[in-house]
């Protein structure tokens, strides 16, 4: 009979797998898209991550790298590519802290302001790697209206939005302690 640790890392790696593969098939097939160079906003593209750091740091990590190992073998263009790389680096800061210092205080207020605490670390990553590509020589329009504008505020946005469908997908597995 499997030890209760085994079960419990083959139940992680597998929610890893399915987060992954969820979060490969929404930015691909999802017909809520919006896309106005140099950014793009699919709704609930980043959920699989997200859900992921409510499981663990280890799984936030292994989505959003496989996520971005996926976009890479899709084809996506490089800016694509690495902005979704950047979100190594909020899921696993996210899910550090969720894991850490919010694992018994989890009030409407304190999970808001973590949304917004992650979401703009999201769009910093974003920011960077949108801003790289365009001073390398491919901007689209002004550099505060498509960088910081379109890619600064509205990843903060969405990421907030998807935030609140993740936690909200999340509540039943927590309650059924998947979690």
């Amino acid at each position: 009979m499997p030890s209760q640790n085994t079960l419990k890392n083959t139940l992680k790696i597998t929610m890893s797998g399915l987060l992954v593969a969820i979060g490969l098939i929404i930015p691909m097939f999802s017909p809520i898209k919006i896309l106005i160079e140099p950014a793009s906003f699919t709704l609930a593209s980043h959920v699989a991550v997200f859900v992921a750091m409510f499981i663990s740091p280890g799984v936030a990590v292994s989505v959003a790298a496989g996520t971005t190992i996926g976009f890479f073998f899709g084809g996506f263009p490089p800016v694509v590519v690495f902005r979704a790389a950047t979100h190594i680096i909020f899921a696993l800061a996210g899910s550090f802290y969720l894991h850490k210092f919010m694992k018994k205080n989890n009030s409407f207020l304190r999970l808001r302001i973590f949304s917004f605490c992650v979401a703009i670390v999201h769009a910093l990553g974003e920011l960077v790697v949108t801003s790289i590509f365009y001073f390398r020589g491919e901007p689209t329009h002004g550099f505060v209206m498509s960088i910081l504008v379109l890619v600064g505020l509205g990843t903060v946005i969405h990421s907030i939005v998807d935030f609140e469908i993740a936690n909200i997908i999340s509540l039943p597995l927590k309650k059924q302690k998947i979690f």
